[in-house]
């Protein structure tokens, strides 16, 4: 049956467009049916019609922002527990939200109980909506037969990683890229898609051409020099196209607003902190008598060491012999208390004082110990061009990687961070951390993808 079904891989983008615009304008109707029937009449100065359009518009608005910024749309990209996940968080913000909103109109704290029902209400819907998008998604955009070329045995861990999404690819062969180019070429024409990892520049070059000219997807891993290009600004010398790296990090009027930000947002948000970091403290110091906060020497911007502030999350003696070990999962000298404040981030919560102080900003690469960033540079010198802008609380290699991704994974995470800085995109990194600790993901080795020790080079 499905072999006669029509090609709708040019659709394929439109057809997402029309679903999220379907479950927007569906959640945007359940909320336009609470207002009329449980707010409107409620209102001390009623709005005429268009005052509701504006309320309503309002709730659409702020639906379509926040389901961008969690990703809620991209069924079909995700698997369908992460697109849940991050329809609830959507749901939760996107209401509490509209609520606060309603109770300013209202002069009053308005009855939350219309709210908390619609709230439950729009679950069910985005729980239908990501099973049955997810269906027709697996039916009418089938997984794509890939074929990978490879320069080292480091790609096998993109296979294994790949290999658990068999809904979106199947690797159906490999060939080596020290084999004869137009057998290479020959290979390629046979599949929809072509990963390209570790493939030596010139025939990486070649080869992307190749598949430009015949409208082959690529998929590549990229390397240091790729992400630093991406950073760069088009010029034009006369008639000549340049790129231009600056290589400079961010700006003077940019780190200026940055730190403000970060001071603001710092002071605003401590008195909100203050409980759950009391109930942390208490739940160590009952469950082992030791010290709460534990100071440990960290880099920030260009090479500067500072003392970063967590609560303790590792027996007293961790490190009794004083060299610096990485946490490992399981790892024994974790506590009870410890394991459960990792998982979820509340270790990292007293660092607002860090912010403040200005050792550290919200987003960022995180801070590395001297000792262990020493080690890292000796595989990878590239490894200190992270400390080209301020550590942070939380960055793009946080949301995006797992506690166990590799060190050279997450160096080139913060480098995409750096190249392709904005404010927004700060913005958007905070936020994905609130999903971060309410949703953890799980770490490599517990989803069976065992990492080469050469992926640490």
């Amino acid at each position: 049956m499905l072999k006669h079904m029509p090609n709708l891989e040019p659709f394929k983008r439109t057809l997402n467009w029309l679903s999220s615009l379907f479950i927007t304008i569906l959640l945007t109707a359940s909320f336009a049916y609470v207002w009329y029937n449980c707010y409107y009449t409620e209102l001390v100065l009623p709005f005429y019609r268009k005052g509701n359009w504006m309320v309503i518009g309002i709730y659409l608005v702020i639906a379509v922002i926040f389901n961008q910024v969690y990703g809620s749309y991209k069924v079909g990209y995700l698997r369908k527990s992460e697109a849940f996940y991050s329809q609830i968080i959507s749901v939760f913000v996107i209401n509490l939200i509209t609520y606060c909103q309603i109770s300013v109109i209202g002069r009053d704290f308005m009855n939350v109980m219309p709210m908390v029902f619609l709230t439950f209400a729009d679950l069910i819907i985005v729980l239908v909506w990501t099973i049955v998008s997810a269906a027709l998604y697996k039916t009418f955009f089938p997984p794509r037969r890939m074929i990978i070329v490879y320069g080292s045995q480091k790609a096998g861990n993109l296979v294994l990683k790949m290999s658990r999404r068999t809904d979106k690819y199947i690797i159906a062969e490999s060939i080596k890229a020290d084999e004869d180019i137009e057998l290479i070429k020959e290979k390629m024409l046979g599949y929809g898609a072509v990963i390209m990892y570790d493939v030596p520049d010139h025939l990486r070059n070649v080869l992307l051409k190749f598949c430009f000219d015949h409208s082959l997807r690529v998929y590549m891993a990229p390397k240091i020099s790729d992400i630093i290009v991406r950073g760069a600004h088009e010029i034009n010398l006369f008639d000549s196209p340049l790129l231009l790296c600056r290589n400079s990090g961010l700006s003077f009027e940019v780190r200026a607003t940055k730190r403000v930000i970060d001071f603001v947002l710092a002071i605003v948000i401590l008195p909100f902190l203050l409980i759950p970091m009391a109930a942390v403290a208490l739940a160590i110091k009952i469950d082992d008598g030791g010290p709460v906060i534990y100071k440990q020497e960290r880099l920030t911007t260009r090479g500067k060491r500072f003392n970063v502030l967590k609560f303790r999350s590792m027996k007293v003696d961790a490190e009794k012999d004083g060299i610096a070990v990485l946490a490992k999962d399981h790892d024994s000298r974790i506590t009870k208390v410890g394991a459960f404040i990792r998982k979820c981030r509340l270790d990292e919560l007293p660092q607002i004082f860090n912010i403040i102080k200005g050792d550290m900003s919200f987003v960022g690469p995180r801070p590395e110990r001297p000792e262990i960033a020493a080690e890292y540079e000796k595989e990878m010198p590239e490894f200190s061009f992270r400390l080209i802008v301020k550590a942070g609380l939380t960055g793009y290699a946080q949301i995006m990687g797992k506690y166990d991704t590799t060190p050279y994974d997450k160096l080139r995470m913060d480098l995409m961070y750096i190249e392709k800085y904005s404010i927004m995109l700060d913005f958007k990194i905070i936020l994905m951390t609130i999903k971060t600790m309410i949703f953890p993901g799980d770490t490599n080795e517990s989803e069976n993808i065992i990492k080469p020790k050469s992926d640490d080079n």
